[in-house]
Formats: structure tokens, C-alpha cells, sequence
């Protein structure tokens, strides 16, 4: 088996494990809000990550170092995806994945504040492409703009200032020690928003098998589209990564008879061409 045929057998781990991640979510948010869904999450993380780091023993591996830059990580994340799981259940979910997919753009923009990188033209011209493309998905101009938009915008932005930090981190720490810290940080940002009225709802057991595939398809998720892009290049992962908008968007028409829009796939387009583009000039740069 090829380099190139495992890493696309990754990618469809990955766009399983997001699409499973977002049916869950909506199936316990009539149950748990988004802070009690992000709690229970961390807590299945925090159990695998210390299972795995055991059999590995690879606790050597989690240092005290730049734990500043865990924590501001971790609070994008949190917000991020406190945002996107709010999203998934107030907008149509190909929506959701469309604008979520406006993260590397933003990555793009912010480069410069957090890593000290220049806004070339081509990343430029990127960074254009995708906000034409989010103007499409969420058309803010023509009444049908919705909270569920527009948390699903603000997701993608937290998400790009947490991938941001994660480059910053790795050039110092394993990956061990950056999901350490993701889960442990977010399980206690979780109990002070969901417990601060005093009121934790613990999930039932109809609920409790969907938190354990949320905790371990975010888990699983993030590890596929990594190993993906260890074996091929972004070149090839992006195009395989974008399979996920038609496949939530055929989950969606299917289980919550949500209709497929053009201009979803329309916006999608503009926003992969921007990516791709950039994507594709680094390609260029680095050869």
C-alpha cells in the first residue's frame, strides 16, 4: 500500500470522525448544553490521552514549559468549539462545515500578529477568495443570516488562532504534551462555564454513548488528518478534506431533512480555491 493510498484511507477516518462528531452533538443538545457537552468531552480525552501516554509510557514527555500559550490555545479552542457545537444545532450542517472551512484563511490573515509571517499576493488574493466565498454561504445581505451562521463564522476564527498556537508549541513540545494540555485545560474551562449556576446536568444513558463518540471522534479526528498530512502533501489532503461538505450535507438532507443549497457549495468552492491556492504556492516556494 502507498504513502498516498494511506493517507487518503486517513482522510476518510478523519471526515467520518468530524460528521459523527457533529450528529452527536446534535443529539445530546436537547439534553446538555454546549459547556456540559465540552466537559464530558474533555473527560473522555483526558482518559485516553493518560491511557495511551501509559502504555507509552511517555509521561516524560509533558514538560511545564510555555504553559501561557497552552492556556490562551486552549481558550480559543474552548471558544471555538463551544461555537461550533452551538452552530451544528441552529444551522443547516453544510453550512456549518462550509464556514468552518474558512479556518486557513484566517490562519493566513492572523500569521503575521502570532508567528511573525508575511501577507504575500498570493496569500492575499487566498485570504480574498474566502471572504467572497463566506459572503455567499452565510449571505449576510439577504435576510437569511442566523445566529447559527454566524457562531459557525466565529468558530473557524477561534480554530485559527488555536492552530496558530499549536505551530508555535510544537516547535518546543510533543504532541503527547499539546493533547495533554488540550484536554486537561478544557475539562476545567468546562466545569466553571457549565457549573457556575450551580447546575450540572449529567448526561443520561441514552446521552452518555453519544459523549463518549464525540470525546473519541474529536480524539480520532485530529489524529487522522495529522498522520494524513505526515504521509502525503497538503496539496492532495485538501481536496480529500473538502469530501466532508457533500458528505454532511447528504447526512443532513437524509436524517434532518435539510436541503441542499447551491450557494453552500457555491461559497465552498471560492473558499477551497482559496486554500488551494495558497496551499499550492507554499508547494511551489518550498520545492
Amino acid at each position: 500500500m502507498t504513502q498516498t493510498v494511506k493517507a487518503v484511507l486517513y482522510m476518510i477516518g478523519a471526515i467520518a470522525s468530524f460528521s459523527a462528531m457533529a450528529v452527536a452533538g446534535r443529539a445530546v443538545s436537547f439534553e446538555l448544553d454546549t459547556f456540559e457537552i465540552m466537559m464530558y468531552r474533555s473527560f473522555v480525552g483526558i482518559f485516553i490521552v493518560l491511557s495511551v501516554t501509559t502504555l507509552r509510557n511517555g509521561f516524560g514527555d509533558i514538560s511545564r514549559r510555555h504553559l501561557h500559550i497552552h492556556s490562551i490555545r486552549n481558550l480559543f479552542h474552548f471558544g471555538g468549539q463551544n461555537l461550533w457545537f452551538f452552530a451544528v444545532t441552529a444551522a443547516p450542517l453544510a453550512q456549518v462545515f462550509a464556514l468552518e472551512f474558512t479556518s486557513p484563511i484566517w490562519v493566513l490573515l492572523l500569521a503575521p500578529m502570532f508567528l511573525g509571517e508575511r501577507l504575500s499576493l498570493p496569500k492575499l488574493i487566498s485570504a480574498v477568495l474566502g471572504f467572497i466565498g463566506i459572503l455567499i454561504v452565510a449571505r449576510p445581505f439577504g435576510g437569511e443570516l442566523s445566529w447559527g451562521v454566524i457562531t459557525a463564522a466565529m468558530s473557524a476564527i477561534g480554530f485559527a488562532v488555536s492552530i496558530l498556537l499549536t505551530k508555535r508549541l510544537t516547535r518546543t513540545e510533543t504532541i503527547t504534551c499539546v493533547l495533554f494540555y488540550l484536554t486537561v485545560m478544557q475539562a476545567v474551562f468546562g466545569v466553571i462555564c457549565a457549573g457556575y449556576d450551580g447546575d450540572i446536568a449529567l448526561p443520561s444513558m441514552i446521552s452518555l454513548p453519544w459523549i463518549i463518540l464525540i470525546g473519541c471522534a474529536g480524539l480520532l479526528a485530529h489524529f487522522c488528518l495529522t498522520t494524513a498530512l505526515s504521509l502525503a502533501p497538503a496539496t492532495l489532503i485538501v481536496p480529500v478534506d473538502f469530501a466532508r461538505l457533500p458528505v454532511i450535507a447528504i447526512i443532513g438532507m437524509l436524517f434532518y431533512g435539510e436541503a441542499l443549497d447551491i450557494y453552500v457549495f457555491l461559497g465552498a468552492v471560492l473558499i477551497f480555491a482559496g486554500n488551494y491556492l495558497n496551499i499550492w504556492t507554499q508547494s511551489r516556494t518550498n520545492a
